[in-house]
């Protein structure tokens, strides 16, 4: 396993000091980072950042691998109803490490069921994968650390008729309810009901939460390796807990994020050049948006922070927003995640008809990629825009495990450089309060009143067309 931060384009001296980071710069964080990191060690003792440990726990693996053995004989569809941290990083794992798993016939996918993960409740779309599936053949895994998440609930009410409609009392088996080990609604119909279940440790927030149950049995059913998925995470941890800023990558690309954001650079793409790391982006969007853009420092003031992500896909949006990033506004840092070697590579055939495309001959589509992200690079930094590289050897359950942890340590340290606690989502909250106020949920009256008096002291503007 081999990773590399490439930061060359974000300094000073390279794309000017306008909005390139010195080294000066980086060195006044040092002294904080090492303040910081005693008070992650401290919480981490304490048992507050349970997320840290979380790789290093492989007796999971067994009691995981032994349930998903179990659900692989009974069904040819898995479907995870979830949405957010539920949902997002068994979409990243699932395609990075079984690319395109649901398009393969049943041979190539060695009998392993297919696996969908269904984190909306537009009806169109979950009504067209219930189509797609036999209800006697299909099972759920419904995902909610509270147990009371509204579209999870939704879309399990609406998925235990479909089931029962057509087993009858057996609907109970078709159903995994992975949620709190102690509380919430879900946890409660695994007593009345008795549903098989699977507990999110105490203290795991839903975006951290990858690496427990939550990712980990969907994926053991699709085929992925968890156990070195795990592994990797956990081989890569002695990279990212330590203290010295300048060796840690974790901590300098939070750093690196940081100081540019001081810049002005308040928007963070993340673009793998690489099909299977496209989701990774995804996932790291939410990881990013919902841990650090908060209205309130630790401190109790006001300070409306946050960097805004974006994910991209290379080569695909060269053609779409690159444009933007070179020529736009001086507000962006882009991290590309290159691949160094591909399962799979194409070499360019020679086609005398047309010369113009000669020039590709004896080239590979792999070293294509390459080249174009080289030349993003280059094109961005010749205009002063800051940019760096994550470098992984391969796409492989061990890196992408590494990735994980990564980019989940880089989150929680940039949360203590912005002042703000990463592990909460007071706005998001907000949101989920008002909708049940809005659904008739009992003790939501008061959030219903807020609502309406939102809605008297607006003059509604509506254009019909």
């Amino acid at each position: 396993m081999k990773i590399s931060l490439d930061y060359t384009n974000m300094m000073a001296d390279t794309v000017g000091a306008e909005y390139g980071i010195t080294d000066d710069e980086l060195q006044s964080l040092h002294e904080q980072t090492r303040s910081i990191h005693s008070q992650i060690a401290r919480r981490r003792q304490q048992g507050e950042l349970p997320f840290f440990d979380l790789p290093s726990n492989q007796e999971v693996v067994s009691e995981i691998t032994s349930l998903a053995n179990d659900l692989r004989q009974q069904f040819d569809n898995l479907v995870v109803l979830g949405i957010g941290g539920s949902a997002l990083g068994t979409t990243a794992v699932l395609q990075a490490l079984r690319l395109s798993h649901n398009l393969l016939g049943s041979k190539q996918r060695e009998s392993l069921p297919r696996l969908f993960v269904l984190d909306n409740v537009d009806p169109d779309g979950f009504s067209t994968h219930l189509d797609l599936c036999d209800p006697a053949r299909t099972g759920f895994f419904v995902i909610s650390k509270s147990g009371s998440t509204v579209e999870t609930t939704c879309q399990f009410l609406i998925a235990r008729q479909w089931i029962e409609a057509a087993v009858g009392d057996a609907y109970r088996d078709h159903f995994v309810l992975i949620t709190d080990p102690e509380v919430g609604a879900l946890r409660d119909l695994v007593r009345q009901e008795g549903y098989r279940s699977c507990a999110i440790p105490a203290g795991v927030g839903g975006r951290f939460s990858v690496l427990t149950a939550v990712g980990l049995l969907p994926l053991a059913c699709a085929g992925v390796d968890i156990a070195a998925l795990l592994q990797g995470a956990a081989d890569f941890s002695e990279k990212v807990c330590h203290d010295d800023l300048e060796t840690n990558p974790a901590y300098l690309n939070a750093a690196l994020q940081y100081l540019a954001y001081q810049k002005g650079l308040s928007i963070s793409v993340l673009m793998p050049y690489s099909d299977r790391l496209r989701d990774v982006a995804d996932w790291f969007r939410q990881l990013w948006a919902e841990s650090l853009g908060k209205r309130y420092g630790t401190d109790g003031k006001i300070v409306n922070v946050g960097p805004t992500p974006i994910n991209a896909l290379g080569t695909t949006d060269q053609h779409s927003q690159v444009q933007l990033y070179v020529e736009g506004p001086y507000d962006k840092v882009v991290t590309f995640i290159a691949v160094d070697k591909f399962d799979r590579d194409l070499e360019v055939p020679r086609y005398d008809a047309s010369p113009a495309m000669t020039y590709l001959a004896g080239h590979s589509m792999g070293e294509l990629l390459r080249m174009e992200r080289l030349a993003t690079a280059a094109a961005l930094t010749k205009n002063h825009r800051p940019n760096c590289t994550i470098n992984v050897l391969q796409v492989t359950p061990a890196t992408v495990g590494a990735l994980i942890y990564l980019f989940e340590v880089q989150t929680l340290f940039a949360g203590y450089l912005f002042g703000v606690n990463p592990l909460d989502q007071p706005g998001v909250e907000e949101g989920k309060q008002f909708t049940y106020a809005l659904m008739g949920r009992q003790g939501f009256e008061e959030k219903g009143q807020e609502y309406a008096s939102i809605q008297a002291r607006q003059k509604t503007r509506v254009l019909n067309c």
